[in-house]
């Protein structure tokens, strides 16, 4: 067997020979060897838990716990055939019965069975019940983790491997934890089997010795006690470790570094606790007959680290300071700085300095989360959006963001340092004041970050800092389109269009329609969020209908005519486009009062039936809502323009289609509603 392939076969190789150790005598010299390798084996685990920096960094533990296990019950049997036909069982059973017999048989019972205790009572019974609960709390986390993985794909956030990545990690978590659960019975039925095999042994052992060898009692207990005793603690050291070694795994939330480094980290940060407990230390040492050494060095050591940490953490403020003046002063201002200053910028992200820390030019910080921002909203929508510059603001109070859009602040939010927003409805226990999300309106809280994995056993999403400014600048962007696509981005999209369809803009630019003409038609598109990125289609669209008509609304309406199936595609749900009609009478009467105007086309209608339209409309999307569906208010294509200005800003920013719209996407079509808009005549 070649040399590279020994690890791959030595589990396999490993667990054959230990259930050959049940059946099969050894010799006492290589159940020395198995012995040594069962206890360094253990001490290596137990290290390896301790400086992991996430349980899943060793996710076989749960098999290697199987493993172990029944090493040492391949062993203990071995042992115990041994002592029961030799009354020797090896060299280090021997060590480890003298080492802790010493001189009383009494004594060594003692240590035997606190050393038992301690594994069964309190270390592998608060393993299993972590474990336990941990595997309930991870199941139950893990549709909120979902949630908040689509959420961020979904706002382009991540790529989709990172999204499948993050989904499979949460997969292997559940199984890692319910695994867990499963392998702390092992530590638990090895604590019992080895009691039981502990009495096996002392009682055989005496009976043996006395009926089989004639020995008296007191030479058989001699013998047989001082054997037991070893082979018990060479078989429940190392399972005490593994138990030690179960409830570490079990215990390690996500961190950034091992567990000494985390724990001496977390310990020192208070330089009043270690004070405190300094004198503390040295105050019970003054106590009269308290042994004052023991208690005196312990407390000198503590205050000297708290005057140690004193004296970095003011070392650390100076530099801060130093580094702080060095970045404010900058050289002088030439005429290009401030015209630079002067301009304003299409997108703009404010900081408040003390959260300027999530712009750390890190590969999943807030610049590269922008990019792929801009990236998806190309794609989504077709439109470029602008470079958005991010700068820190004094002005902004601590904590807090703001976007601005030329020039003007359009959205606002808060992301303190240190925390992570749970989003919820059952954030009762988590601390912290609760507020209402910026964007959807959902319930949160920001908590400590340290605390994501308690606000994920509660069901709640969390979402880090990053994300919070992302997807508000996401709708932001999203909501306000038409306004960010400017002349020039209109250009530099013909530009392009005519490398691929130079036909489609000859025909339409600069022939019939300018490049102002061609933004204001794009702009109303964006307006309504129909996206642009099909040019072609548009532009050949707008060539027909330019040359009979250049108004505006007619060039919009001929492009969404081109865009038909795109349109109401967005709309449809479970196959199918739910819709909210017209009373054929109130559509009547709609085309009978439609006149033109300098915006587009305008509904003339008593003020009373206005208003009575617009309750109406507001009724019926009410009633839609809370039975937790979405619909479109269609009408004839002439109507449509005049339609949407008069009730969509009045019911939310309700969609509305022509029929020849909703009839292009070819999905089954359902009427949820009709609105009548009955004038209500006072009695």
């Amino acid at each position: 067997m070649k040399l590279v392939n020994f690890p791959k076969m030595a589990v396999p190789l490993g667990v054959v020979a230990i259930v050959m150790l049940l059946v099969i005598p050894i010799p006492a010299a290589l159940l020395d060897v198995l012995i040594v390798i069962n206890i360094i084996t253990a001490v290596l685990i137990l290290m390896t838990t301790m400086f992991v920096k996430r349980p899943l960094d060793f996710s076989v533990f749960p098999s290697l716990l199987l493993v172990m296990t029944l090493l040492r019950l391949g062993v203990n049997v071995a042992s115990t055939r041994l002592v029961l036909t030799n009354g020797y069982a090896g060299e280090v059973i021997g060590a480890l019965g003298q080492i802790t017999v010493g001189g009383s048989l009494i004594v060594g019972f003692v240590i035997f069975l606190i050393l038992v205790v301690i594994q069964f009572v309190v270390v592998t019974k608060g393993a299993e019940r972590v474990a336990e609960v941990g595997a309930r709390f991870t199941l139950d986390a893990m549709p909120g983790k979902q949630m908040a993985i689509d959420a961020d794909l979904n706002a382009g956030l991540i790529t989709e491997t990172e999204a499948r990545r993050r989904r499979e990690e949460i997969a292997a978590e559940a199984d890692f934890y319910g695994a867990m659960d499963g392998a702390s019975k092992f530590v638990k039925g090895d604590a019992i089997a080895g009691i039981v095999i502990t009495l096996i042994n002392l009682t055989g052992g005496i009976a043996i010795g006395m009926l089989q060898q004639s020995m008296g009692v007191e030479d058989a207990l001699n013998t047989y006690a001082l054997l037991t005793v070893g082979d018990g603690l060479a078989t429940q050291i190392p399972a005490l470790l593994m138990a030690v070694s179960t409830g570490m795994i079990v215990t390690r939330s996500q961190a950034e570094s091992d567990l000494g480094s985390t724990a001496s980290r977390q310990l020192s940060q208070s330089q009043t606790a270690l004070l405190v407990a300094g004198v503390a230390a040295i105050s019970i040492g003054l106590i009269s007959g308290m042994p004052r050494l023991p208690f005196l060095g312990v407390g000198a050591v503590l205050i000297f680290a708290a005057w140690r940490m004193r004296r970095q953490k003011a070392a650390d403020e100076v530099e801060a300071q130093r580094q702080e003046a060095a970045a404010v002063a900058t050289p002088e201002e030439t005429t290009q700085d401030l015209i630079e200053q002067m301009k304003v910028h299409a997108l703009e992200i404010q900081l408040a300095p003390d959260v300027v820390d999530i712009v750390g030019g890190g590969g999943d910080d807030l610049l590269a989360r922008v990019k792929a921002l801009r990236k998806r909203i190309a794609m989504d929508l077709g439109i470029l959006v602008p470079p958005v510059r991010t700068r820190d603001s004094v002005a902004l109070p601590a904590g807090h963001y703001a976007i601005r859009l030329a020039g003007v602040e359009v959205g606002r939010g808060q992301i303190p340092r240190g925390k992570i927003l749970a989003l919820g409805d059952n954030l009762g226990s988590l601390p912290g004041p609760e507020l209402t999300e910026p964007v959807f309106g959902l319930k949160g809280k920001w908590v400590p970050a340290e605390l994501r994995h308690n606000a994920e056993l509660t069901g709640a999403m969390t979402v880090d800092r990053v994300s919070v400014v992302v997807t508000h600048l996401s709708t932001l962007i999203q909501k306000n389109a038409a306004r960010l696509l400017t002349r020039e981005d209109v250009r530099v999209l013909t530009d392009a269009l005519k490398e691929y369809s130079p036909n489609a803009v000859d025909e339409l630019v600069p022939s019939l329609m300018t490049l102002a003409e061609v933004q204001r038609v794009l702009q109303g598109l964006l307006e309504e969020q129909v996206p642009v990125n099909d040019l072609a289609r548009i532009y050949e669209a707008l060539a027909l209908q330019a040359k009979s008509s250049t108004e505006p609304e007619k060039l919009i309406e001929a492009a969404r005519s081109a865009l038909g199936p795109v349109i109401a595609d967005k709309y449809v749900d479970d196959g199918r486009l739910r819709v909210i009609m017209l009373d054929p009478s109130l559509e009547q009467a709609m085309l009978e009062g439609l006149r033109p105007g300098e915006n587009g086309a305008q509904i003339v209608l008593e003020p009373s039936r206005i208003e009575a339209i617009h309750a109406a409309v507001r009724d019926v999307v009410a009633q839609v809502e809370s039975r937790g569906q979405n619909a479109v208010l269609v009408c004839a294509p002439a109507l449509r323009p005049a339609v949407r200005r008069l009730v969509s800003p009045q019911a939310g920013g309700l969609a509305v289609l022509s029929y020849q719209e909703a009839s292009a996407v070819g999905s089954e079509i359902e009427t949820v509603g009709v609105v009548r808009g009955t004038e209500q005549i006072p009695s």
